[in-house]
């Protein structure tokens, strides 16, 4: 499925009207002193406060924005006496700002996501947006036609990134992933590239709140062969579904055809390889067994 964050009409995105990535950049900046002068590399700071390495290394780089929690563990772990607590309630009002000023062909699905309680994904031409990794995103970006400028690649990747922090919400939501086969074999970006985002997927993957299933080449014909969708439960609402086809989104609400990808997505599930399974795959593609 192509993200929403891919269309070609791209009105203001919050970051550029209100200046909200000066502020994540120059935060990240400021961990990144801060950790350097503790002495620690990004992978030491990163277990410290039990996070993935490369969100600390996006969040210094501001392509990633910094949770409140995770400012306060930082400031606890690198002994820095309050300083980033100083820019918890900046940061608090500038993710609320970007939550409620997204553009409208983007609000609803966006505030779906963002409310949602359970989210299901199916990727059937593409890694969803949730599972990208930076470079992967980024060379999706740069192979757009028309072509795209830098500046423009960089906020989208930025974008994109954003969204995956619901990982990080808690409570959590449900997550699940149904990803076909192909999406393990094209080295989207190149190997290096593709080895990052499979090493991603197993990182997802044995989250415990994420059932991430693979359905393999062997499993042959299935009923979500159309294309990739998403499923979300948003809280104290009824499910959506979601597909997105060439830069045409189309948020489905209508019960009855929300009900028909739900069993398309229940079928799926069945008929692919289990959890343990899935992730088994992808360590041997990765090299890994």
């Amino acid at each position: 499925m192509n993200d929403l964050s891919d269309r070609e009409e791209q009105p203001e995105r919050p970051v550029e009207v209100d200046g909200t990535a000066y502020l994540f950049k120059a935060l990240g900046k400021i961990i990144k002193v801060l950790r350097e002068r503790a002495g620690l590399q990004q992978k030491e700071l990163a277990a410290l406060v039990h996070v993935g390495e490369d969100l600390v290394s996006s969040i210094e780089r501001g392509v990633r924005t910094p949770q409140p929690d995770f400012l306060e563990n930082v400031d606890r772990a690198l002994g820095a006496g309050g300083i980033l607590l100083a820019a918890v309630p900046d940061v608090r009002e500038a993710l609320k700002r970007a939550r409620t000023r997204h553009p409208d062909w983007f609000r609803d699905f966006a505030k779906a996501e963002a409310d949602a309680n359970a989210l299901h994904y199916f990727g059937y031409q593409g890694v969803p947006g949730m599972l990208q990794t930076e470079n992967h995103a980024r060379a999706i970006f740069v192979k757009r036609r028309p072509l795209l400028d830098e500046s423009t690649i960089e906020k989208r990747v930025a974008d994109r990134l954003a969204r995956q922090q619901i990982f990080e919400r808690w409570p959590s939501p449900t997550f699940s992933f149904v990803l076909d086969h192909s999406l393990l074999m094209r080295p989207v970006g190149g190997p290096k590239v593709h080895a990052e985002q499979l090493r991603r997927l197993l990182e997802i993957g044995r989250l415990r709140t994420v059932e991430l299933q693979v359905m393999p080449f062997g499993q042959g014909e299935h009923p979500a062969m159309e294309g990739s969708f998403t499923l979300l439960n948003p809280k104290g609402r009824q499910q959506v579904a979601y597909t997105e086809t060439y830069n045409h989104p189309n948020l489905i609400t209508d019960p009855e055809q929300v009900r028909i990808y739900a069993e398309r997505y229940g079928i799926i599930r069945a008929q692919a390889l289990t959890p343990h399974e899935s992730l088994t795959l992808i360590e041997k593609t990765l090299g890994e067994r």
